[in-house]
C-alpha cells in the first residue's frame, strides 16, 4: 500500500497552501487529528492567526477531529473574545489596570468550553465558529456561515447566523454512521475500502 503520510505537512507535491493541519498547529491549545487539512490562498499559517482570543489563562480549547476538511478564511472566536454582557456596561475595565483592576472583583467573563469540531466536517470558506460551538461529525457548514450554536452530525448549515438546510441522510443512516466511526479505524482498513466510503452504499460498509 500507498499510504498517504499522515505526518508530511504538504501532502500534495509541489502544493504549498495545502497542508495536513496537526503538523502545522503550534498552540498547544489547539489539538487536531490524523489527516484533517486546511487550505489558503496565501499561507497554511494563517490558520493560527485566524483563531482568535485564545488566550492561555482562559484555557479553552480548539479540538477538531480526523479528516476534516477546513477552507480559506475560516474563523474560529474563542472564549477571550467574550464580555459581560448582563451589566450595564460591556466594556473590559480591569485589563487596564490601575483603579480600573478591581472592577471585576467577584465577577468572571463568560466562558462557553471548549469549541470541537468533529470527524469528517467540512467547514467552507470564510465561515465564523463562535465560541463553545460543537459540530457533530459528518457536518457541512456552508461558506461565510456565522455558526452561534451546535451543529448536529450529518446536518448542513448556513447563514448568518447559521440554520440547518438539511439533514445528509435519514435518522437511521446517520445513527449508523455514527456507530460505524470509520474515521478510527486503521488506516490500511480505510486505504481497502476507499471504493465504499466513496459512494452510498452503507450496507457493504458495515459488513466490511
Amino acid at each position: 500500500m500507498n499510504i498517504p503520510n499522515k505526518n508530511t505537512l504538504f501532502p500534495i507535491e509541489h502544493y504549498k497552501r495545502l497542508c495536513f493541519l496537526k503538523n502545522q498547529v503550534k498552540n498547544p491549545q489547539i489539538k487536531v487529528g490524523d489527516y484533517t487539512y486546511y487550505d489558503d490562498f496565501d499561507s497554511v499559517e494563517n490558520f493560527e492567526k485566524n483563531v482568535k482570543y485564545l488566550f492561555d489563562f482562559n484555557g479553552d480549547e480548539l479540538i477538531i477531529g480526523n479528516f476534516s476538511m477546513i477552507a480559506s478564511d475560516v474563523v474560529f472566536i474563542m472564549n477571550g473574545g467574550n464580555h459581560l454582557t448582563d451589566a450595564i456596561s460591556t466594556y473590559p475595565f480591569s485589563v487596564f489596570g490601575g483603579d480600573w483592576v478591581q472592577s471585576m472583583e467577584g465577577k468572571e467573563y463568560p466562558k462557553k468550553g471548549n469549541t470541537i469540531v468533529g470527524n469528517d466536517v467540512w467547514i467552507g470558506y470564510g465561515a465564523t465558529i463562535m465560541p463553545g460551538i460543537t459540530i457533530g461529525d459528518g457536518a457541512i457548514i456552508a461558506t461565510k456561515s456565522v455558526v452561534i450554536k451546535d451543529v448536529a452530525p450529518y446536518s448542513i448549515v448556513g447563514g448568518n447566523p447559521a440554520k440547518e438546510i438539511k439533514k445528509r441522510f435519514s435518522e437511521d443512516k446517520i445513527q449508523r454512521l455514527l456507530a460505524l466511526k470509520w474515521w478510527d479505524w486503521p488506516i490500511e482498513k480505510i486505504t481497502e475500502h476507499l471504493h465504499l466510503l466513496t459512494g452510498n452504499d452503507l450496507d457493504r460498509l458495515l459488513n466490511v
